[in-house]
């Protein structure tokens, strides 16, 4: 895989090449993704004549014996299927609330403004959302074939935090993605990159006859493309910001990206948080959601001018197609300058008598999909509160209470500093693996490398604590521009996946070269099993192992269970899986029968002994 390094310095010098020679730039993108297609393509026709040319030798040797290997001549055509599948990636419409026919007059008459303006395809639809954003999304007809159908996605809560002609350039700007001619390459290359990763994902559950070349030429090209295709995202969006200058003005359209930016801080820093706090006081989540989040985006607040002065400080990521907020306003030409709360929103001006059936409808569907789990939360909240006054009403306590208290009180009361108590819990309880990893978060949230330790020492106490520690690592690292120690911990969590990944794929194959174990089941778990065959009354006998699993020691056992049906069976795989179905087992297992795995099935007989179980056995 590309390291971070390496991304920064190919899109760079892709950026310069993109605006020195932007046709030339566009013509190679276009070469290279006609080189996957060629790969693609040449594989499938590779695997169909595979397949061709081992039926034509089998049938010339024995009719008998094409019989024997038909399954041998399925596995180049299996291998094709899963690359033309990669190919249809099938795009669905946009979620959100359709506006019917006659809704909304003021807000359609003025989106079918601005899109002649930008001389914008037609609207197969405009949909309103409970999302602080904007979204333009072409949705193609038969990979493009057919055309495609245009959706323009606004979401509610960013039409209460501009006012109109901010809110029209904002709309300008998603028409700019459509329009500009620009638009249909865009889509393509993005629909290209994800065919690409999702003949990675493919590929993944095809075992080693799939990771050859192919496979690894693929894990080259996927990163190299999207590095490739990520300078033209980059580039559409300073297309789309000038689209919108264009419409409404340069000053409009800064201010709206500013307005922007100081909801989502507004967001993130006090409405949510106060609505966490919510959760604690009251048993049932607030019924008017979206009309309290319109007052805190219309609101002003002391801290916005640091905040907007934090995100014009932000550089743009390679990772994230948009470019950072100072970037957009360079390249419009204009300051950062105050962008007060609307006197009138666009919600406001536009939606008419939609407004409060829609902030009532959001709303309601919040609740529902919440109330469950801030019923919870609130509970587990009072149950926190009473233990934690139990352990602070304590004169002594355990190094685990400690432990506990530390948690209690960061959980709790976010406001207190927390690293003194995780601090005295790690000196007390020394092999405390959450002790160590919460300290060490919290000491890297202020920059204190001394975190970086704990989190190690955290992971060597508990090796299940690798993501959560790679994750925190990999965010201080970029934040500080380490690139080497971010490659290394995005190397390591690279690993931990391909491991997991593998013993997947060993939890889902059958070999001859399996390590085979007693199952181990205890004389209950035993009963549980046979009562769960006899339940199939297909089952005549079966026999029972434990497989390893390399790179997962940790993980769930995993059983094989080799079966000998009673009679007849009609529909071998529906029984199988009638089988599995019934099996209790503590792990995972495969079920499968001996005419279909003849060597796997002598091991397991022999590994086994006598079966696990028989028909009519007490």
């Amino acid at each position: 895989m590309m390291s971070e390094s390496d991304r920064r310095a190919r899109v760079a010098r892709l950026e310069a090449f993109a605006q020195r020679a932007p046709t030339a730039y566009r013509v190679r993108l276009a070469l290279l993704a006609g080189l996957g297609f060629g790969v693609l393509g040449g594989a499938v026709l590779l695997a169909l004549g595979l397949s061709v040319g081992l039926v034509v030798v089998l049938l010339a040797i024995s009719p008998v014996l094409l019989a024997k290997l038909a399954k041998i001549v399925w596995i180049p055509i299996a291998f094709g299927w899963v690359v033309l599948r990669a190919l249809w990636v099938r795009f669905e419409p946009p979620a959100g609330r359709l506006l019917a026919p006659g809704e909304a007059p003021a807000l359609v008459a003025e989106i079918e403004r601005l899109r002649r303006a930008a001389k914008a395809p037609r609207l197969s639809g405009i949909l309103i959302d409970d999302e602080l954003n904007a979204a333009a999304a072409s949705v193609p007809r038969a990979l493009g074939l057919l055309g495609h159908r245009h959706y323009l996605v606004l979401g509610l809560p960013l039409m209460q935090l501009l006012d109109r002609r901010q809110f029209a350039s904002v709309v300008a700007h998603e028409f700019g993605h459509f329009g500009g001619g620009h638009g249909r390459f865009s889509g393509w290359i993005h629909r290209v990159r994800v065919s690409w990763y999702r003949v990675l994902d493919g590929l993944d559950g095809r075992g080693a006859w799939a990771s050859g070349a192919f496979e690894r030429f693929f894990r080259w090209y996927a990163p190299y493309f999207d590095a490739y295709s990520f300078v033209l995202a980059r580039q559409n969006e300073y297309q789309a910001d000038a689209m919108a200058a264009r419409l409404t003005g340069a000053d409009v359209a800064g201010s709206a990206l500013v307005r922007v930016n100081i909801g989502a801080a507004r967001l993130e820093h006090e409405f949510w948080p106060s609505v966490i706090e919510a959760n604690r006081r009251d048993a049932q989540p607030p019924r008017g959601l979206q009309h309290d989040m319109a007052a805190a985006l219309r609101s002003r607040h002391a801290d916005d001018e640091a905040r907007v002065a934090a995100r014009l400080a932000a550089r743009a990521d390679v990772h994230d197609t948009h470019p950072s907020l100072a970037q957009r306003l360079q390249a419009l030409g204009v300051v950062a300058g105050d962008a007060p709360p609307p006197a009138q929103s666009a919600a406001e001006v536009l939606l008419g008598d939609l407004l409060p059936a829609l902030e009532a409808d959001f709303s309601d569907d919040w609740r529902l999909r919440v109330e469950d789990g801030w019923r919870e939360r609130h509970r587990a909240h009072a149950a926190d509160s009473d233990r934690l006054g139990e352990l602070e009403g304590q004169l002594e306590r355990t190094p685990t209470e400690a432990v506990e208290h530390a948690a209690l009180v960061e959980r709790l009361h976010p406001h207190v500093d927390a690293v003194p108590l995780y601090r005295d819990a790690v000196r007390r309880a020394p092999d405390d693996a959450f002790a160590h990893y919460r300290l060490g978060v919290l000491l890297l949230a202020r920059d204190n490398r001394a975190g970086i330790d704990l989190l190690h020492r955290a992971r060597m106490l508990d090796p299940d604590a690798g993501d959560a520690v790679n994750e925190v690592l990999a965010e201080f690292h970029h934040r500080h521009d380490e690139l080497d120690a971010l490659d290394s911990v995005v190397g390591d969590q690279q690993a931990r996946d391909r491991l997991r990944r593998d013993a997947a794929q060993a939890r889902n194959a059958l070999s001859v070269h399996d390590t085979l174990l007693p199952h181990g089941l205890d004389d209950a778990a035993m009963d549980a099993v046979r009562v769960s065959l006899a339940s199939t009354g297909k089952v005549g006998r079966a026999w029972i192992v434990r497989k390893h699993i390399d790179g997962d020691p940790a993980g769930p056992p995993h059983f094989l269970v080799l079966v000998r049906w009673r009679g007849l069976v009609f529909g071998e795989d529906a029984a199988l899986q009638r089988v599995v179905d019934a099996l209790e087992l503590p792990g995972s297992w495969v079920a499968f029968t001996a005419p279909n795995q003849r060597r796997v099935a002598r091991r397991v007989r022999k590994s086994a002994g006598a079966p696990s179980y028989r028909h009519g056995q007490a």
